[in-house]
């Protein structure tokens, strides 16, 4: 089983949207069995899988100890791809009487999942570097960068890649590579936000870039990845380039 946390420093770089169809391109087209882990009180991820996060258990009463796992996992639309969804109630877990007397509560969600039965475990996780954020690194084996040709979006990664890098320190967790979306070919400062990513992870920029596509926000608004709703859109076909590459470079760090 593989554990890929999907981060960002800011709102706003797709992140959600390449979890979620990350997730279903590999249940689709690698016939993998995947779990994805709505780790953000948003619950954007939930939402755009066609559930009412008002209406589903969320990670809380299994972090806080009060359910099991088995008991919050939806199954989706889509086969081999389960869910376990988000809620506002993750904002502020970490403060809750079972999750703040516990000093070693970082760790919870790695324990939690460490023994599910799938190929893919993907996380998706806040735009920040907080509690929630830091757990979901801990659980991952490798950790997906999300990241917009946009100022702040850049600027931020270099925040990010110090946080990573200080959890990689005490934990066993890889860079699986950065992901960049609403990308435009024409872009007249691409190079140099390509630079900045390259000083902050080296290497690890991927050679697919999402473009930007109205059909990605139509399917959230059916519930359904693109793969159902728009199979022959741009943002389908980039996806699924994202994800082939997302598999083999994982294949090749190990």
């Amino acid at each position: 089983m593989k554990t890929i946390a999907v981060t960002s420093f800011k709102g706003g770089t797709a992140k959600t949207s390449t979890a979620l169809h990350v997730g279903a391109a590999l249940s689709r087209f690698h016939n993998s069995s995947v779990l994805l882990i709505d780790f953000d009180a948003q619950a954007n991820m939930t939402t755009g899988l066609g559930f009412n996060p008002d209406e589903q258990e969320s990670m809380v009463p299994v972090l806080q100890g009060q359910s099991s796992i088995k008991d919050v996992i939806q199954k989706t639309c889509i086969n081999n791809l389960d869910l376990i969804p988000g809620d506002t109630w993750l904002e502020r877990v970490e403060v809750t009487d079972a999750l703040a007397a516990d000093r070693y509560s970082h760790e919870r969600l790695y324990d939690i999942i460490k023994d599910l039965n799938y190929d893919y475990i993907i996380i998706d996780t806040p735009p920040s570097l907080c509690w929630l954020t830091e757990s979901a690194l801990i659980a991952a084996d490798y950790s997906l960068i999300c990241a917009t040709p946009e100022f702040y979006s850049i600027k931020g990664l270099e925040r990010l890649a110090s946080f990573t890098n200080s959890i990689a320190e005490r934990h066993p967790l890889k860079i699986a590579g950065v992901a960049l979306s609403f990308w435009n070919h024409r872009g007249k400062s691409n190079q140099d936000f390509l630079e900045v990513i390259e000083n902050a992870f080296p290497g690890k920029i991927f050679n697919t870039k999402i473009r930007r596509d109205i059909a990605v926000s139509e399917a959230s608004i059916f519930g359904k990845p693109l793969f159902e709703t728009a199979p022959k859109s741009r943002a389908s076909d980039d996806y699924k380039n994202l994800t082939e590459e997302i598999v083999l470079h994982i294949e090749r760090l190990g």
